[in-house]
């Protein structure tokens, strides 16, 4: 990507708490038992390990695949042992990296309906709130789609798709369980909600996705609900993710433990829908 195509996406896609480089250097680390961050410092991507094989979540922008593959090396696992990529949503600074991944690895790329059309096409979906600013991707092979509740097994491992649209109309969130020192807790990989639109698209009433408004606030609640001991937001900073690191330092990796991690992330979402709604009646 031309490096003013990207700096003209970030200045239009930018959350307000994250306005550096997304791609800014980060090296990987573990979570909680067989999870670890593998993505850069401003975008998340984590890799979920089993004896049959790895899960990747998410392949952040296009400048991202090679720090990726590095990190699950670095890490002592094989990149080519990754049999799925799952995705959050369909815009570049989540997907962007996805086709250079699958190409690399072989896996199976898994998304909602209305994410896969755009990860294989590469062409953004028209009812996009920030579509006016959204740049292609490269198309994604070996697509597939998975159904709101369904299940992605492999060995041991079992991550559960939750339908969570609004910010885009593809938008998934994923839940498992994870295993350390004798405690099992509940990951959440949560999805943007963050309403933010482009080129202006009106959250409160917009003909090119006339149910955003209505789609967003049923995606905050359903994550607010979800049993819920370790998230990790698609944009790590909204989820507390570096300070909850800072303090792992010292305390280990139950410090990333916190039960109200996903109601919070919620209240940063409906806030965030207020405004946007106020800025439009403006």
């Amino acid at each position: 990507m031309k490096k003013a195509l990207l700096s003209f996406a970030i200045a239009t896609l930018v959350a307000p708490a994250f306005a550096g480089d997304w791609d800014e250097p980060q090296d990987p680390f573990p979570i909680y038992g067989n999870v670890y961050y593998v993505g850069p410092h401003g975008i998340s991507a984590l890799l979920v390990t089993s004896p049959q094989g790895h899960i990747l979540l998410d392949g952040a922008t296009p400048k991202s695949p090679d720090a990726i593959a590095a990190h699950v090396r670095q890490l002592g696992f094989k990149v080519e042992d990754i049999k799925y990529i799952l995705t959050s949503h369909e815009h570049f600074d989540h997907a962007g990296g996805i086709a250079a991944l699958q190409k690399l690895t072989g896996a199976t790329v898994i998304g909602s309906a209305k994410s896969v059309p755009v990860l294989a096409s590469g062409k953004p979906n028209p009812g996009d709130p920030q579509f006016g600013g959204l740049p292609d991707m490269t198309p994604v092979a070996n697509t597939r789609v998975i159904q709101d509740g369904d299940v992605i097994k492999l060995g041991p491992l079992a991550l559960t798709a939750h339908y969570t649209p609004g910010h885009t109309q593809g938008g998934l969130s994923w839940t498992w369980q994870a295993s350390e020192n004798g405690r099992t807790v509940n990951m959440v990989y949560a999805d943007s909600l963050n309403a933010y639109g482009a080129k202006g698209f009106r959250y409160g009433g917009d003909q090119r996705y006339p149910q955003a408004k209505a789609d967003i606030e049923r995606s905050i609640a359903r994550i607010a609900s979800l049993p819920c001991d370790v998230l990790i937001s698609a944009h790590p900073e909204f989820s507390g993710l570096w300070e909850r690191k800072e303090k792992a330092a010292k305390q280990g990796n139950a410090a990333f433990i916190d039960p109200q991690g996903c109601r919070k992330y919620a209240e940063k979402g409906r806030a965030r829908l207020a405004q946007q709604l106020a800025d439009e009646s403006k």
